[in-house]
């Protein structure tokens, strides 16, 4: 081991790690669950059995590929002149992509295709992966990538390659593989088949037109709703003497803490047939109790409550970014308010407010709690899907075509935006210093801001008053008697002779969803943040394709996800459906995106003179991440492990499929109350869970600590050995 190179010990030590999976470790899923590791008395039986086992003793010869293919590198290290990078590489590409096309090919009843099955003859069943196929897969992968960087690629640097190689193929496995998988679906025939007519009849039938127009236009709406109010909520805040600043902040940050649909259920105790403001109509001015809030006008207004908040943080950057200097050149040119706001700052607010009506959209067409509680008659995609699949209906294909249709309009909302901004430039901050004050608001813009956001703020207040108070009255509007029942019912706590006894029925899906959304923000950070440096500091072939896979998940909405992973992961090769394992790996890659683009955020911020000097001191791209981008980059940990956690924990639309009775989550729990109408149980846990958010951001914030920037241009940044 001494005598050989860093790159052949590295080559070595993975081809040996990958062998003892393949020799020591079952291949596939354990019945009875690897970690009681029952299974080491048992690896001579068929679902026990290690990869060299399962061909030599049971006759799987499909499997010994693999194993051949693990032994390449393992051997080629000790060749004299040294491993070639051209057989490493190959030995990884082959052995990884015969593992998953036999895996893909063979599935719960043999061979998935009888033309394989007439030309190799039946093989025995297969069930999943198991710890010894994502051994062997993990060594072939990292194998397949150190065999590139042998032959020079990303200037022979492994961790980069292996970086970039682990990220693809985690998008492609758990991005691409189950959105292909729902296209297929879409085009069963009733006999079993596939045709593309089938898909075509699904897709284009009256029934998915109409709920695809419907979802199109209540998207537009809360775009345009949504991205104005955002607008007035950040010049408010930003460009006027507003007293109550700290207020607007807390309100911007409640109904992104808020599960999903609170605020249709708010709604409906404020306008229902029941609700308070109802009732004061009904007494004050005999206008009769209707249902007018149940459809598209009740959709819309829900959706601006809690989708207006996040247009208000995405703009507010924009406008803090405006460069007063520009607006003051203006007013020196002798231009009015109203001239310098309509030609200098509009403008260069416009990729805010882009982004803002993007996120509108797509958050719209994603929503599915709000249109569960409030769409009445008015059919939307996101649970017309649901109840394709879980209703009486059954019908997967329509689920599919479903799918395709919400799929399109995001994607044409992300293809419009990035032709909308085209390739102009929209800096106005450099490395200098900028001083100087804003621009005041000319009169009309401010009145109009303060006419609707006020209001607005005020109504939002109100409704949260009434959400908090509907956990502590028995049924509000119908029986307002004060009550801790619903609270006791879902979080009573008893001491009894065996102990303190969690008796509350909503205690193991709390404990279920804080285990899994702790386990997914870390994963979600620290991938999301190791792809921004391969986009902001790297250059690579295909790096815009690289990019656009990164970001796809986030333009899939979450009940797409949810289908595609019901149907690619609830048979083999990668049979996890019914685990906590898949409710993490859909945090992780749902949330994904966000945490990429706070990390190119902050590191367009960091002089890349940092990991120059670094390089130079002949420290590798893994220790320079480590010891120069890491410490700078606390701002983008916070937000993409805070974003991260919280959205885990208030995610319904993609989990709703994937919950089982094992790992049942919070947002499962309150749907299921909700649809019983038991609304006091599903406001009193939503009310706990958004005090236990609030508390946890404040922890997050301390634990990983604060960063100070100073505004005034570029300051010295202290690093070990100096200052840059």
């Amino acid at each position: 081991m001494a005598e050989l190179s860093k790159q052949s010990r590295h080559i070595l030590l993975l081809a040996i790690a990958g062998l003892i999976g393949a020799i020591a470790l079952p291949w596939y899923v354990v019945p009875s669950g690897f970690w009681n590791f029952a299974w080491i008395g048992q690896l001579g039986n068929a679902k026990a059995s290690p990869l060299f086992l399962q061909a030599l003793l049971h006759g799987r010869w499909q499997l010994l590929p693999i194993g051949l293919c693990l032994l390449v590198p393992f051997i080629e290290v000790f060749r004299r002149g040294g491993p070639r990078g051209q057989v490493i590489a190959g030995a990884g590409g082959v052995g990884l992509f015969w593992m998953f096309a036999q895996g893909l090919l063979i599935g719960l009843k043999g061979w998935n295709a009888s033309l394989f099955e007439q030309a190799f003859g039946p093989v025995a069943v297969q069930a999943g992966f198991g710890m010894g196929a994502v051994i062997c897969g993990s060594a072939l992968l990292l194998i397949f990538s150190a065999g590139l960087a042998l032959n020079g690629m990303m200037r022979g640097d492994g961790f980069l390659v292996s970086s970039i190689a682990v990220v693809a193929s985690c998008i492609g496995v758990f991005v691409f593989y189950p959105v292909f998988l729902v296209l297929i679906e879409s085009a069963v025939t009733p006999e079993g088949g596939y045709s593309l007519a089938a898909l075509l009849s699904r897709v284009f039938s009256a029934d998915v037109g109409q709920v695809t127009l419907n979802s199109l236009a209540l998207g537009v709406a809360t775009g345009l709703s949504t991205t104005l109010l955002g607008l007035g909520f950040a010049l408010l805040h930003k460009r006027t003497n507003f007293r109550a600043k700290g207020l607007l902040r807390l309100l911007a940050i409640l109904p992104i803490i808020t599960p999903p649909f609170v605020i249709g259920l708010g709604i409906i105790l404020l306008f229902g047939r029941n609700g308070v403001a109802t009732w004061l109509m009904s007494e004050l001015f005999g206008i009769p109790p209707s249902r007018w809030i149940y459809g598209f006008f009740g959709l819309l207004l829900v959706q601006t409550l809690a989708f207006a908040p996040i247009a208000y943080l995405v703009i507010i950057g924009v406008v803090e970014g405006i460069s007063p200097s520009m607006e003051e050149a203006s007013q020196t040119l002798r231009a009015n308010r109203w001239r310098t706001f309509a030609n200098v700052t509009w403008p260069l607010m416009r990729p805010g407010l882009a982004n803002a009506f993007l996120i509108g959209f797509v958050e719209s067409l994603a929503d599915f709690g709000n249109p569960l509680v409030l769409g009445g008659n008015y059919d939307v995609l996101s649970t017309d899907i649901f109840f394709a699949i879980v209703g009486s209906q059954n019908d997967p294909g329509r689920a599919a075509a479903l799918s395709i249709a919400l799929l399109a309009l995001t994607l044409s909302a992300f293809y419009l935006q990035r032709r909308w901004l085209g390739r102009r430039s929209y800096t106005t901050i450099a490395g200098k210093g900028d001083s100087g004050l804003p621009a005041k608001l000319p009169d009309g813009v401010r009145r109009l801001i303060y006419m609707t956001a006020v209001p607005w703020l005020a109504f939002t207040v109100l409704l949260y008053g009434i959400i908090l108070i509907g956990g502590f009255v028995k049924s509000l509007g119908i029986d307002n008697t004060l009550t801790f029942q619903h609270y006791i019912t879902a979080f009573g706590i008893e001491w009894t002779e065996r102990g303190l006894q969690w008796t509350g029925r909503a205690w193991p899906s709390f404990f279920t969803t804080i285990g899994v959304s702790a386990a997914a923000a870390p994963f979600t950070a620290a991938i999301g943040l190791l792809t921004a440096y391969l986009l902001n500091r790297q250059r690579f072939i295909g790096q815009s394709t690289f990019e656009f896979i990164t970001m796809l998940s986030f333009a899939i909405p979450g009940t797409v996800i949810g289908v595609s992973y019901i149907l690619a992961f609830n048979v083999p090769p990668i049979e996890i459906t019914g685990t906590g394992l898949i409710l993490i790996i859909c945090f992780v890659f749902r949330n994904m995106p966000v945490s990429i683009r706070a990390g190119i955020a902050a590191m367009s911020q960091i002089d890349r003179s940092l990991d120059e000097c670094s390089l130079m001191l002949r420290h590798g791209s893994f220790a320079t991440i480590r010891r120069v981008i890491l410490p700078l980059l606390r701002p983008a940990i916070i937000a993409s492990l805070v974003y991260a956690f919280v959205r885990a924990i208030t995610s319904v639309s993609a989990v709703i499929f994937l919950v089982s009775a094992q790992y049942n989550l919070a947002t499962a729990y309150i749907v299921g109350r909700v649809e019983v109408s038991d609304f006091g149980v599903a406001i009193a846990y939503s009310s706990v869970l958004i005090l236990f958010m609030l508390g946890s951001i404040g922890a997050i914030q301390l634990g990983v600590g604060e960063q100070r920037r100073s505004n005034r241009g570029i300051q010295p940044v202290a690093v070990r050995g100096g200052v840059a």
